[in-house]
């Protein structure tokens, strides 16, 4: 039976074809769309922006696994128990929050 406990394992499976095959099915079927964000209201979709500092792709958007992978590795390669989000509902859902600095610009008059 296929096990994803340790760091090395989960890597292992994120980084082999199939995952990467399905993880782009996923995105496709939910339209490039942050689906949390969908059910609120909201628009969140991949811009395909680009990061000079880190000199690759922002990611705006990643695949979950609704049931975990450590704890049902069975269902870590159904379609069904994936659904694409943003990174930060996704690190909402892991329950990684970080204190985003406030936007200095944000009451000054726009043009």
């Amino acid at each position: 039976m296929l096990e994803y406990k340790t760091k090395e394992q989960k890597r292992k499976f994120y980084d082999s074809q199939d995952w990467k095959v399905l993880r782009e099915d996923a995105k496709s079927r939910d339209n490039y769309e942050c689906q949390k964000c969908k059910r609120q209201g909201k628009v969140t979709i991949d811009m395909n922006e680009y990061s000079e500092s880190a000199k690759r792709k922002k990611i705006k958007l990643v695949v979950h696994h609704i049931k975990e992978i450590e704890h049902h590795p069975e269902l870590s390669l159904e379609l069904d128990n994936l659904e694409t989000v943003c990174v930060d509902c996704h690190n909402r859902e892991h329950g990684r929050l970080f204190n985003k600095k406030p936007n200095k610009w944000a009451d000054d008059e726009r043009w």
